[in-house]
């Protein structure tokens, strides 16, 4: 892992620093502060103080909350370069070092959906902010590549003069590199950000343009990104609320190396570390995880590569003695020691970076490649788990509630605009117990936005709610026993016609989907029609998936499972937690999705039957919008389910909302 450091403005903090009576010297303080800087704010401001120390007296935490401002206003300070400039300087940094061009992805070292701010050279570089991309610069042209969920988003964000942007299933990126690289070029790519797989791919694709792909020591967006922030601090903490003990975990993974042969696994996903040492943290935005590496050895030890800094006191004692903590710098030495010592090591190759895959085999280490062993039992909750998660989906759905009782008012008054109509659901979810802040950025879109399916409102598209239209709101939040994501389509004033035709037919894809049965082995990907079946009957879709895992207390994005056009060969099982999320998007216009989360469960086998049948609870507690169902659309049952789930919500919430609230609730949740 790669430390990069960081220039701030120091005027002014240095007889602050003295002031703080830290054991650290001003200079590591002062990294120290930067580093802290460069991670996100959390849900308590104050938690980075542990880092220094638990005996930090009062005057010392008011001094360290005024450094920390002046470094967060440093670090902000510097005026941003036009994202031309910047292509030109990686154009000249790929000259210097021989290179036809250069390959840069959204993922960090981890594959992760969120990444930290020093790992944001996609954004740096093109202006796309999105959660998932590629770039490909060469010398004279360069592309963006961008799946269904980001073509709108990705061409209001990104200058066409500087980057051509192509959807990732019309146009490849193999493709495009077959038709774009000279013959005999090099095309460079960082080892650290491509995994084994993705690796493979490039290569074929340069072999058919005879051009070849090499890894780069040292990226080139790094050597040009003058500002870019340090490596983020937040301090481990212990998590444990009635799961399984870690130690347990950690034999039970290691149970399945000493089955397969396997005398380690690299671990390369933090938030599979995070699950097995049950610990969390605050490295990224959204995701409560510390980013590191680690390894898991067949005797159940762990080598955790962490910046020793976030581990305190209280962290080291909940490790124990069986997981070691080196810094990051230290993971080649050890990849080498198990090289020289002939192990085989267990490898996902949709994980793990190339760099450490070269390592290890240049160290002699033999390479087994499978799925990392912490993915499925993660995914799989456990009975404590999906308590919790129920508990934090009552609070979530009283937050939402409030909200949407709340709605009507607020845009009734004229001004009511997306970002503070997503500021107030914030602010509703923030009173609850537990809340640790959002799982994702909110999606609050009004009218043409909605069909913008990652819309993320700033302030040059803030728009207000007008009458007529509809609002969509996608959002979720961390909760210490668990992970909420839901999505509600609102009609604000009176709909159209066509709005209440298409928002049925995707209820009736939603109801389908909630109420399947089917059999053990079942894959997502076999069930994803189901939610489809109305609308391709009507000639109409979405371009993306049906539903993905989600996480407790983890990512709200998680495999190995999901539901989606994309085949998937991992099968539903009980426990695991995915969303059902069917939409429409009628670019221009509107947007529909209604998002429940759901709980495979185990279902009764009817009489005559033969098969052990599976069957999804739902999670979610919040109504869906009466006023945009076509009665006369739905067949009995789907009735039946629409009126016994807002019995539920109703059932469930009431008796802890405020009066006026429920009673807005009572007229929401009335039979249709």
């Amino acid at each position: 892992m790669r430390v990069n450091g960081h220039g701030g403005d120091e005027r002014g903090s240095g007889p602050l620093l003295a002031r703080v009576g830290s054991r650290l010297r001003p200079d590591a303080l002062r990294d120290l502060l930067r580093g802290v800087a460069a991670a996100p704010e959390g849900h308590d401001a104050d938690a980075w103080m542990s880092l220094l120390g638990p005996d930090l007296s009062a005057d010392a935490r008011a001094t360290l909350r005024q450094l920390l401002v002046i470094e967060r206003a440093g670090a902000q300070s510097s005026s941003p370069t036009p994202h031309a400039t910047r292509l030109a300087a990686l154009r000249a940094e790929l000259r210097r070092r021989r290179l036809a061009g250069f390959v840069v992805p959204r993922g960090d070292e981890h594959q992760g959906e969120y990444v930290a701010r020093h790992s944001e050279r996609l954004a740096w570089l093109t202006g796309f902010t999105g959660s998932a991309g590629t770039a490909v610069v060469l010398r004279d042209k360069a592309a963006l590549f961008v799946d269904g969920r980001y073509t709108t988003q990705s061409a209001e964000e990104v200058d066409a003069e500087l980057f051509v942007v192509r959807h990732t299933a019309n146009a490849p990126v193999a493709e495009w590199l077959g038709a774009e690289l000279p013959a005999g070029a090099r095309l460079g790519y960082d080892p650290w950000l491509h995994t084994a797989r993705q690796v493979a791919e490039l290569e074929k694709a340069c072999r058919h343009a005879q051009a070849r792909a090499v890894p780069v020591d040292g990226n080139p967006v790094d050597a040009v990104w003058t500002d870019r922030p340090p490596p983020p601090l937040s301090p481990i903490v212990p998590h444990a609320l009635a799961n399984t003990p870690p130690a347990e975990k950690r034999e039970r993974i290691a149970e399945t190396l000493r089955r397969d042969r396997h005398d380690a696994v690299f671990l390369a996903q933090p938030d599979c570390i995070a699950w097995l040492l049950d610990v969390r943290g605050g490295d990224v935005a959204f995701t409560p995880i510390p980013l590191a590496f680690a390894l898991l050895h067949a005797d159940a030890g762990v080598e955790l590569f962490v910046d020793p800094r976030k581990v305190t006191a209280a962290a080291r004692a909940h490790l124990g003695g069986t997981v070691s903590v080196s810094p990051p710098e230290m993971l080649g030495e050890a990849l080498d020691r198990l090289g020289a010592a002939q192990r085989t090591v267990r490898i996902d190759p949709d994980g793990a970076p190339e760099w450490v895959v070269r390592r290890l085999r240049t160290a002699g280490a033999a390479i087994a490649e499978a799925v990392d062993p912490c993915v499925l039992p993660k995914a799989t909750k456990t009975p404590a788990e999906l308590a919790g998660i129920r508990d934090a989906h009552v609070r979530d759905g009283v937050a939402l509630s409030r909200f949407l009782a709340w709605l009507p008012g607020a845009w009734a008054a004229g001004d009511l605009t997306e970002s503070a109509a997503a500021d107030r659901l914030a602010a509703f979810r923030a009173e609850g117990d537990r809340y640790r802040g959002p799982s994702f950025p909110t999606i609050s879109a009004a009218g043409e936005h909605g069909a913008i399916v990652h819309y993320r409102v700033t302030a040059a598209t803030d728009r207000v709610l007008q009458d007529g239209s509809l609002y969509l709101v996608d959002s979720g939040a961390q909760y210490l026993d668990g992970t909420t994501d839901v999505t509600r389509t609102v009609a604000v004033g009176q709909p159209s016609p066509e709005m209440r035709e298409r928002f049925t037919l995707v209820l009736r894809g939603h109801v389908a989907l909630a109420t399947a049965l089917f059999p053990r082995g079942t894959c997502g990907s076999q069930l994803d029609t189901l939610a489809r079946s109305a609308m391709w009957r009507a000639g109409l879709d979405y371009d993306h998936g049906t539903g993905h895992g989600v996480g407790c207390y983890l990512g709200v994005h998680e495999g190995p499972q999901r539901i989606s056009k994309l085949p998937n060969r991992v099968a539903l099982r009980p426990g695991m937690v995915v969303s059902n999320e069917p939409g429409y998007y009628k670019p221009g216009a509107y947007g529909i999705r209604i998002e429940n989360l759901v709980a495979v469960t185990a279902a009764a086998t009817p009489a005559g039957g033969e098969q052990e049948l599976l069957a999804f609870e739902t999670l979610t507690l919040a109504p869906i919008d009466r006023r945009l169902v076509v009665r006369e659309m739905l067949d009995d049952d789907e009735i039946a389910w629409v009126d016994a789930y807002h019995a539920q919500v109703m059932a469930r919430l009431a008796p802890l909302l405020d009066e006026d609230t429920r009673r807005w609730l009572e007229r929401e949740t009335r039979p249709l």
